[in-house]
């Protein structure tokens, strides 16, 4: 907007006083801005504070019966986490494996890009029951020529057939030593487990 010729003024902000017993008597109105800064600042960390309590990092390892067997599974919480899952380990443990949580249940799909081990595989709805099982097999590796577009789509794909929460990688053989099927139930902290999805 253009200034028609008229001179600004700076405008004179009125005095605050206060009220209330104890935050301002008459003569200390420079105090008003300090406590009010003061007050803010303890407000604002306050509520970092305690909307960061919801943000804490997943555990490590989550101990988790199958058939009778207990595993201490990883846990991959996050995107990164569930990107990368057990891209380039060259083994898994008997008893190890890996644990994804997604924040809701979708039809889902596994690959074995950059995997160098054989992975069983167990997706799980939102209540823990078996919707799918595979036996995932190593794929050959990204040559040097190729895209990552290329390699990609020539890479096989493990879907859970059915909405899944939950999926658990575990070392290869596993599926079949344990007669794991589709509809048997693991049992897992799942509202603690969801609430860990990021």
């Amino acid at each position: 907007m253009e200034n028609a010729g008229r001179s600004l003024t700076p405008m004179r902000l009125p005095t605050i006083r206060s009220n209330w017993v104890g935050w301002s008597r008459p003569g200390n109105e420079r105090m008003l801005p300090i406590r009010t800064f003061i007050l803010a600042t303890l407000w604002y960390v306050t509520a970092v504070a305690g909307g960061c309590a919801n943000l804490r990092p997943a555990p490590a390892g989550e101990t988790v019966e199958i058939a009778g067997e207990r595993y201490t599974l990883e846990i991959a919480a996050d995107d990164s986490s569930r990107t990368t899952g057990l891209m380039g380990r060259e083994e898994m443990s008997p008893e190890g494996g890996m644990l994804f949580i997604f924040r809701t249940a979708q039809v889902r799909q596994f690959w074995m890009g950059y995997c160098l081990i054989n992975i069983d595989l167990i997706f799980l709805d939102p209540q823990g029951r078996v919707t799918a099982t595979h036996r995932m097999k190593v794929e050959a590796p990204r040559r040097s020529d190729e895209s990552e577009a290329d390699y990609r789509g020539r890479l096989g794909g493990y879907g859970s057939v059915y909405p899944a929460q939950f999926a658990i990688e575990l070392r290869e053989g596993t599926l079949d030593r344990l007669g794991i099927q589709v509809d048997d139930r693991i049992e897992l902290d799942l509202a603690r487990l969801k609430a860990l999805a990021r």
